[in-house]
């Protein structure tokens, strides 16, 4: 009887043995698997965010100044101004002439679709008003094709630098109107260069 006893008891200690085993390997599977969704999760965040938010483009020439010098890298985001829409003021990255392999520009817009847009001596005109922010720019001396009105089809976007006098933009006839297929995305961020530091590029 006391043999059957101690049997029965070694038995029970076995099995409560193996259950304790399962237990913690299941608990141990459940944090490798939990580890593992956290690292391909965090992953593709970090991709998602670097593909649509981190492109990073430098700046050619002065035609930005002062807000943005030669050479100075900025990051543009290509996915945000597909739902908001761009509008008149947004700092955006361009293939001039839809040139894909060229350089890509940055500059202001000035005029969205469906606006008329011409240059009257020096002054922007946007539907025939003077455009309220041209005092904060120089007067420009050469219109180019602005200086007969030019009017916006939908898509279409009529970009200027904020060096106006020193900016090659949509007042050149190799470059017109910028549509929405040659649109990279919006300027977000401008980077430390030189004596510029980094700081976010509003309207």
């Amino acid at each position: 009887m006391l043999w059957c006893r101690d049997k029965m008891r070694r038995r029970s200690q076995g099995l409560a043995f193996n259950d304790k085993k399962r237990i913690i390997s299941q608990g141990l599977v459940r944090e490798i698997m939990l580890w593992i969704a956290t690292t391909i999760i965090t992953a593709a965040l970090a991709v998602f965010v670097v593909h649509y938010f981190g492109l990073k483009v430098s700046v050619l020439g002065q035609s930005m100044e002062p807000l943005l010098s030669n050479g100075q890298n900025v990051l543009i985001d290509s996915m945000t101004y597909k739902l908001a829409g761009i509008h008149k003021g947004d700092v955006i990255a361009f293939y001039p002439g839809g040139n894909t392999s060229a350089h890509p520009y940055i500059k202001r817009v000035a005029g969205v679709s469906g606006d008329v847009i011409q240059i009257v001596d020096g002054e922007l005109l946007v539907n025939g008003v003077p455009d309220g922010e041209s005092s904060e720019y120089d007067k420009m001396e050469d219109a180019g094709i602005a200086e007969n009105a030019l009017t916006l089809e939908n898509n279409e976007y009529f970009v200027l630098g904020d060096n106006r006098n020193n900016s090659e933009d949509s007042r050149s006839a190799g470059i017109g109107a910028v549509t929405e297929s040659m649109i990279i995305g919006k300027a977000w961020l401008s980077l430390p260069s030189g004596d510029s530091g980094m700081s976010f590029i509003g309207n």
